[in-house]
């Protein structure tokens, strides 16, 4: 919910906004909900018993009076102090027949000027659909369907009669406490009318995540009460001692997921051919049927592509947990959880004050593979997306456990940890969308340099040894002054004034306007090591021929080639990396030109009596002339500029 909010522009623990609600204070998952911020003016809610009308309250002291209800046992919105309540406001038992309207209520609920009596069905309906910042479920039924659905497909009887559609809410987020409170159609249908939402098993799996924390560290525990190293009474109290702690770990946890989804959804729909494949491909495999998840059909997806549209948060959500499934067992079927730098998770799993006086047990713990399992595939589909790890899987011919080593590797070596924090602790300060896309820069460079990982022969480097091999070479190009050609400076500098523009810091807004021209790093540092030269002198040498070669226009042409279906996806894939390819390979060339600097060497290059050079030169020229370029043309260009390179070798 609190990202929810942020993605509105609106800090839920600053500033004030209006919730409508179904259930009680009694109820943990209601009560809990309605105590997280003390900014909460709730308007409307009904349970079982009574509907509950407060159409103008003051935040500060309805928290109060909500804070005292949680501690009553049993209590229901007839104890609320009715001195508090607003005018125009009560409560109301469910059995009236009638309630009057005030027109303080039909304000806040967004009601025509005529109403001046409801049903409690027509009023409970008419809360679900108000228009307020949220809708907070915290109570047992369905509440919200699809229009394509009847009451009968719902199996919900009991609230057959004030149930709503998606497409009927004007609330602005929606948050699920509760769980099977609207049908996934409706999610949907709600989504694509502009609703902030996620799923239930979403919005609830912190539940879960503390059931498998609490299970797993009395495993722990128990085995050292068992080893006659701790008493039992220490247990306990150590247990209740790190209950914040373990709190923490969940929260982040889902922290995480959400954001996964935020990235996700403003990729849906320049990436929606791979969310189909991604479907296709576990329905093929019997592992997934969109039927019984209501994912859409082959012709849906075209009709969405066709509009513009993508797939929503709820059904984003669906594949972001099958992901997670799939890659679970592959993981925990391959050789991840005996890698001597992944393992390392199992203790990053627990709280801090078992992490080192507990190692020894922990690798001794019966769910040892199946922790690291679940930590590695978090951290991956967390930062990468739902498809990320087949996709890199079918491009490369790897497996999922070399994919997930090469991605590790690109995180530990672009220190993308320390990037992320710097992110994250711009909550609240800025836009979510602005922290979306800084995002989106590293997960490119990430990406790229997995695939880049992948794609190179040979059997894949332990984590450690290739850490060892890129970070510090990558650190000095990024450092170092003057990579940049005098032609690329000006779009650099407009990149680090726009970062700053959205409000970002200026040593984060540098950072990632670096990365933005960091892809070829890998190759300058391998073609380095072979010629033992110093990673930042070959840099400046690749970036101005490349300048000289219109190298960077030539791979935007690449990148805005229209993608239908995922074979146009892997022939653009292999385009990109054929020039790359061929890039690195003119470099080397340039490397063993006379001259005291990187211009001196390009220009006697370039000065060169060499037919083939001139001609593609030429080629090149001409190409820049059109508008846009399409896979023929791109191809007999990236094919031209591997025989030049060959040519020279």
């Amino acid at each position: 919910v609190k990202r929810h909010f942020r993605a509105l522009g609106r800090d839920s623990q600053s500033q004030d906004f209006t919730a409508v609600g179904v259930g009680d204070m009694s109820g943990d998952v209601f009560g809990n909900g309605m105590l997280l911020s003390r900014h909460i003016r709730l308007v409307a809610a009904f349970d079982h018993r009574h509907i509950f009308l407060d159409p103008n309250p003051d935040a500060a002291t309805t928290f109060v009076e909500r804070e005292r209800l949680f501690t009553v046992p049993r209590s229901s919105w007839a104890d609320y102090d009715a001195k508090l309540i607003s005018k125009g406001g009560g409560v109301y038992p469910r059995t009236l027949k009638s309630i009057e309207i005030t027109p303080q209520v039909r304000e806040v609920l967004g009601l025509d000027e005529g109403i001046k009596s409801m049903t409690p069905n027509d009023l409970m309906s008419a809360i679900l659909k108000s228009p307020v910042d949220l809708l907070w479920n915290g109570g047992i039924g369905t509440y919200v369907k699809a229009a394509s659905e009847q009451h009968s497909d719902v199996g919900d009887r009991a609230n057959n009669a004030l149930r709503v559609n998606g497409g009927e809410l004007r609330c602005k987020v929606v948050g699920e406490g509760g769980n099977l409170g609207m049908t996934q159609l409706g999610r949907i249908e709600a989504a694509q009318a502009g609703v902030l939402l996620n799923t239930d098993f979403i919005d609830n799996s912190a539940g879960v995540d503390t059931s498998d924390h609490e299970v797993n560290i009395k495993i722990l525990l128990n085995d050292v009460v068992r080893a006659k190293k701790l008493t039992v009474e220490q247990r306990n109290r150590l247990l209740a001692s790190m209950t914040d702690e373990v709190a923490a770990l969940v929260l982040m946890d889902n922290y995480r997921q959400n954001q996964a989804l935020s990235l996700m959804e403003r990729m849906a729909v320049k990436r929606l051919g791979s969310k189909q494949h991604f479907i296709r491909t576990l329905e093929q495999q019997g592992l997934l049927d969109r039927q019984i998840e209501y994912l859409p059909s082959d012709a849906e997806l075209s009709a969405r592509k066709a509009r513009g549209q993508g797939l929503t948060r709820p059904e984003l959500s669906v594949l972001l947990s099958y992901s997670k499934l799939v890659a679970f067992q592959q993981l925990l079927e391959s050789d991840i959880p005996e890698d001597p730098y992944l393992s390392k998770e199992l203790q990053r799993y627990f709280p801090t004050p078992l992490q080192k006086k507990y190692a020894d047990a922990m690798e001794r713990h019966r769910l040892k593979r199946e922790i690291i399992a679940t930590a590695v595939t978090n951290q991956t589909i967390n930062r990468m997306g739902a498809t990320f790890l087949m996709r890199m899987q079918e491009d490369t011919g790897r497996t999922v456990a070399e994919v997930a080593k090469a991605y590790t590797i690109s995180r530990e070596t672009l220190d993308a940890r320390a990037l992320w924090a710097q992110i994250d602790a711009l909550d609240g300060t800025l836009p979510e969308s602005v922290q979306i896309d800084a995002l989106e820069v590293i997960w490119k460079l990430q990406r790229s340099f997995v695939r880049w990982l992948l794609s190179r022969p040979g059997a894949m480097p332990g984590i450690t040894e290739a850490v060892n091999r890129y970070q510090a070479a990558f650190n000095d190009i990024r450092d170092a002054s003057g990579v940049l050609p005098d032609s690329q400076r000006p779009a650099y500098e407009a990149s680090v004034q726009e970062w700053k523009d959205k409000g970002l810091p200026p040593a984060l807004s540098q950072q990632l306007s670096e990365l933005q021209f960091l892809e070829p790093a890998f190759d300058i540092i391998e073609l380095a090591r072979t010629r033992k030269l110093k990673p930042v002198d070959v840099s400046k040498v690749h970036f101005r021929l490349g300048d000289a070669l219109q190298l960077p226009w030539l791979f935007e042409q690449i990148d805005a080639l229209e993608v239908n279906g995922r074979w146009h996806a892997v022939a653009r894939g292999v385009l990109r990396d054929e020039l790359a390819a061929h890039h690195r390979n003119l470099a080397a060339q340039v490397l063993s030109m006379k001259g005291s600097s990187a211009e001196a060497k390009v220009a006697a290059w370039m000065g060169r009596d060499d037919s083939s050079l001139r001609f593609t030169l030429a080629m090149l020229a001409e190409l820049a002339e059109q508008k846009t370029l399409d896979y023929p043309t791109v191809s007999v260009a990236v094919q031209r500029l591997g025989q030049l390179a060959s040519h020279g070798a």
